[in-house]
C-alpha cells in the first residue's frame, strides 16, 4: 500500500472544500426558489426571503395545482418523456450496434456523417419545413421524432457495444441467434448501465425541452409543462391562477416559484434511483478493456 504524501493530503482536503463550496453556491438559487414558493408575496417583494420561507403557507402551490392546464401539461410532458425516451433508446441502440461492427461496409462514412451533425446543426427553417412536409405539425410526434438520435449518445453506446466480448457474440451466433436476437437477448441486457445513462440524458432533454414545442405546436392544449411554465414566467399567465385561492397581485412571484418547483422536482426525484447506473455507464462507455 502506497503511503499518501502530505502535499497530496493537503490537495485532497482543499479539493473537497472547493467542490463542496462550489456545490453549495449552485444549490443556493434552488433553495431560494424553494423558500419563495412557500412564502407570501409581500415577503418576496420586500426581499425578506433568502433560503428559508417567510410567512410560511401553501397558497402558491394551491394556486398552481388547482389549475387544470398545469395538470394537462404535466401529463403531456410525462407522455413525451416516456414515449420519446423509448423511441430514442430503441433507434440509438440499433444504430450504435450496427456501427460497432468493424466489418460493416461504409462504417467510416456513417460515423463521419454522425460526427458532422455534432458540429453543424440543421437550421430552423429547413427543420420546420421537413416537419411540415411529414405532417407532424401540431402533433406530439414533432417533439419526439426530429431529435430521435443524438450523436453524442450514439457514440457512448457504440463505444460500450465495442467493449462486449466478441467471443460471447460469436457463441450466440453459433447457437443460431441472428443479429436482432443477439442484440435483444445478449447485448441489451449487458448494456443496462450505458442504456440507463443515455436514457437519463434523453429523458432530461424531453422533460426540459420547450423550443421544439414553441416552433412546431400552435395548439395550446398540446403544450408540455415547460411551455406552460414559460407562459407563466414570461407572459404573466400567473394572474389567472390567483382566482382559485385568496391571493393578491403581490403573490405572482410566489406562484411562479411554485410552478418552477412543480416542473423541476419530478425529474429531480429520479436521480437518486439511477445514480449508480449513471456513473457506471458513463465510465464503461469510455474505457477499453
Amino acid at each position: 500500500m502506497i503511503k499518501e504524501s502530505k502535499s497530496r493530503r493537503v490537495f485532497t482536503i482543499w479539493n473537497y472544500l472547493f467542490l463542496s463550496l462550489l456545490g453549495l453556491v449552485m444549490l443556493l438559487p434552488f433553495l431560494h426558489v424553494l423558500a419563495g414558493s412557500f412564502s407570501s408575496g409581500n415577503a418576496i417583494i420586500q426581499g425578506k426571503v433568502t433560503i428559508l420561507p417567510v410567512e410560511f403557507n401553501f397558497l402558491n402551490y394551491q394556486a398552481v395545482l388547482n389549475d387544470v392546464a398545469i395538470w394537462k401539461s404535466f401529463g403531456i410532458s410525462v407522455f413525451v418523456t416516456i414515449v420519446g425516451t423509448t423511441i430514442n433508446l430503441l433507434l440509438t441502440a440499433l444504430m450504435a450496434y450496427g456501427l460497432s461492427k468493424s466489418n460493416l461496409k461504409g462504417r467510416s462514412f456513417f460515423i463521419l456523417v454522425v460526427l458532422f451533425t455534432m458540429i453543424f446543426h440543421a437550421p430552423m427553417i429547413p427543420s420546420y419545413l421537413v416537419v411540415k412536409e411529414l405532417g407532424m405539425l401540431n402533433t406530439l410526434w414533432s417533439i419526439m421524432i426530429p431529435n430521435a438520435i443524438s450523436a453524442f449518445n450514439l457514440i457512448i453506446l457504440m463505444s460500450f457495444f465495442q467493449n462486449i466480448p466478441k467471443d460471447l457474440l460469436e457463441s450466440a451466433k453459433i447457437d443460431g441467434c441472428g443479429e436482432y436476437r443477439t442484440w435483444w437477448k445478449i447485448v441489451l441486457p449487458l448494456s443496462m448501465p450505458a442504456m440507463t445513462t443515455v436514457g437519463l440524458f434523453y429523458a432530461v432533454g424531453h422533460w426540459n425541452g420547450y423550443f421544439n414545442s414553441l416552433m412546431f405546436i400552435r395548439n395550446s392544449s398540446l403544450f408540455p409543462l415547460q411551455v406552460k411554465l414559460r407562459k407563466l414566467l414570461v407572459e404573466s399567465d400567473a394572474e389567472a391562477m390567483m382566482q382559485s385561492v385568496e391571493l393578491t397581485l403581490s403573490s405572482i412571484e410566489g406562484i411562479k416559484m411554485a410552478a418552477i418547483m412543480v416542473a423541476t422536482l419530478p425529474i429531480l426525484f429520479i436521480y437518486p434511483f439511477i445514480q449508480k447506473y449513471f456513473a457506471q455507464g458513463a465510465m464503461l462507455g469510455s474505457i477499453k478493456e
